[in-house]
């Protein structure tokens, strides 16, 4: 596990991310990466799409409380956990993580 961890660090060094940016990093791994992949669909719409589809407030609200935010997307069910436990650090990494997947025009 710790040799992991190592060529995780090493590879975020490798291509510039910040401790900011490995924050976001680590949220995406414990929280989202089991329903959500960078760019293409998994169990859950990929970043790429959340970023080209929704507002950061959107995106906030469906991370805090998605049981009052997903008929408002445009979802028929939720099943989205609520992360409400994640501190404004955490939440405002992931939310600027998911927004660097947007298409550039």
């Amino acid at each position: 596990m710790k040799s992991k961890s190592l060529i995780i660090a090493l590879l975020l060094i490798g291509i510039g991310l910040s401790a900011k940016d490995s924050l976001a990093i680590k949220v995406f791994q414990t929280y989202c990466w089991g329903c959500h992949h960078q760019t293409a669909q998994a169990f859950a719409p990929s970043f790429r799409f959340i970023a080209n589809h929704r507002t950061r407030a959107q995106m906030l609200a469906q991370i805090l409380n998605p049981e009052s935010s997903y008929k408002i997307l445009g979802y028929k069910i939720n099943s989205m956990p609520s992360f409400s436990d994640l501190n404004a650090s955490e939440l405002n990494a992931i939310v600027t993580y998911i927004q660097s997947y947007k298409d550039k025009k």
